[in-house]
């Protein structure tokens, strides 16, 4: 029954994506972060979805008479720069069997990153991108969030299999990613149920996240905590649902969870922390001798054997930084973090000259809220092999949207905006922000 579902739902859809092809947008994202398919057991499990949503929405966009264009800003200019080198990289892989399908599932990803830049520009859509996003990833928070309490935190939270938030490790960091994006989502929620439904899926993810026994989303979500709260207006607010969230975890987790989360100061006796440091080394003495890195997937037996320090202690990456460095070299390192630099300089630069204005202080309160998720990211990312996760780059979509809207918003202000239609149902008065 689910497979008939999902599949109805998905394909019924596409007659509106060839209409408006910024739906197709949305119904990617929807698949690409919830992925409802794994959550079927029969044949739409494997059933490629996304590549029918992304060929429909192409079409959509050579046949629509929208205006379509890429905003070149900065950051799109250095993921340009990114991806050409990344095929480059391939090109003189050491691994080529296996990086040639790694480059064609970043490609894929980049591209629709792209469309989405050309389609979603307009406040409206804007919000509507944010809703799918915070929301597809929620539904494992909530989900996640009430099975740890159910079960006292013994078991692990997990996603999908076959996804990219299919492990332990995987779910917890995209969780706390999400939890500033449901912020601000409750933060322009016309209806009171909607802004306290957001307030339970934020605490249910908070605990989901710690229910996942990541150790790097634990420290992922120190970090964001402390930005959260400076970032946030509501900051008594912001103090109130972070005390709630920490007293159900310290009701919830069971002694074994606090065990694990002690190894973090006692790495020296950990193996699997050892493990990490050992393939870490390796990724930088790859950058030293191959300028171009090993290319995707190069964290393989042979590279160990030749690089690292235990040749016989192989792991993956466990880093977004070394994993980088080790398959795209040095130039790629750089580039990847100029990349976020940038995401943040653009999102201060919105912060500053939106804040003060009540019309744009969406745009301001958006842009924070991608801050602290970009602190959780490269927080928690020091421990984890997400460089190429689909939520990062578009978070960085979402940032380069915001400024143009903006700017564009600024250059034509509406004249009356009680018109501009707004995102949700009105409840019958104006839609008030609530201090975020």
């Amino acid at each position: 029954m689910r497979d008939i579902f999902v599949t109805a739902v998905i394909f019924g859809a596409l007659p509106f994506v060839l209409a408006r092809p910024y739906i197709g947008i949305l119904l990617w994202t929807w698949v690409s972060f919830m992925n409802p398919h794994r959550l079927c057991w029969g044949f739409a499990y494997d059933f490629p979805f996304a590549y029918v949503i992304a060929v429909v929405t192409l079409i959509s966009v050579l046949i629509s008479r929208e205006p379509k264009k890429i905003p070149w800003t900065r950051e799109t200019v250095v993921l340009v720069i990114f991806v050409v080198w990344m095929v480059v990289t391939t090109i003189f892989s050491v691994y080529p069997i296996l990086a040639w399908p790694q480059l064609e599932k970043v490609l894929k990803i980049q591209l629709m990153v792209f469309v989405t830049m050309m389609l979603i520009q307009n406040k409206e859509r804007l919000n509507l991108l944010v809703w799918v996003m915070a929301l597809s990833l929620a539904f494992y928070g909530v989900k996640g969030g009430i099975f740890t309490i159910v079960h006292g935190g013994v078991y692990h939270v997990r996603g999908p299999a076959k996804t990219f938030i299919g492990g332990d490790n995987e779910m917890g960091l995209a969780l706390i990613m999400t939890i500033p994006l449901l912020r601000y989502l409750q933060s322009i929620a016309t209806r009171a149920w909607l802004r306290y439904a957001m307030t339970a899926a934020m605490v249910l993810s908070a605990l989901a996240a710690i229910g996942s026994q990541s150790r790097g989303a634990m420290l992922g979500m120190a970090a964001m905590g402390m930005f959260f709260w400076i970032k946030s207006r509501g900051k008594f607010f912001t103090a109130l649902l972070t005390a709630v969230a920490a007293a159900l975890i310290l009701m919830t987790m069971p002694q074994a969870w606090f065990d694990r989360m002690a190894t973090i100061e006692n790495y020296q006796q950990d193996a699997s922390a050892e493990g990490r440091i050992n393939a870490w080394k390796m990724a930088l003495n790859l950058a030293k001798d191959r300028p171009l890195g090993g290319g995707f997937n190069t964290f393989q037996p042979g590279m160990f054997a030749v690089y690292a320090p235990d040749p016989k202690n192989v792991h993956d990456s466990h880093s977004i930084y070394f994993e980088v460095l080790g398959e795209h070299g040095f130039f790629g390192l750089a580039l990847f973090l100029l990349l976020g630099l940038m995401t943040w300089r653009t999102a201060s630069w919105i912060i500053k000259r939106a804040r003060g204005d009540p019309e744009n202080r969406w745009a301001a309160d958006l842009a924070a809220m991608v801050q602290v998720s970009l602190v959780g990211y490269a927080s928690g990312g020091a421990f984890l092999g997400l460089a190429n996760f689909d939520l990062y780059y578009t978070l960085i979509a979402v940032v380069v949207l915001c400024k143009t809207v903006l700017v564009a918003r600024k250059a034509a202000p509406d004249v009356d905006p009680a018109r501009r239609p707004s995102t949700l149902p009105r409840s019958g008065a104006e839609p008030q922000h609530e201090a975020i």
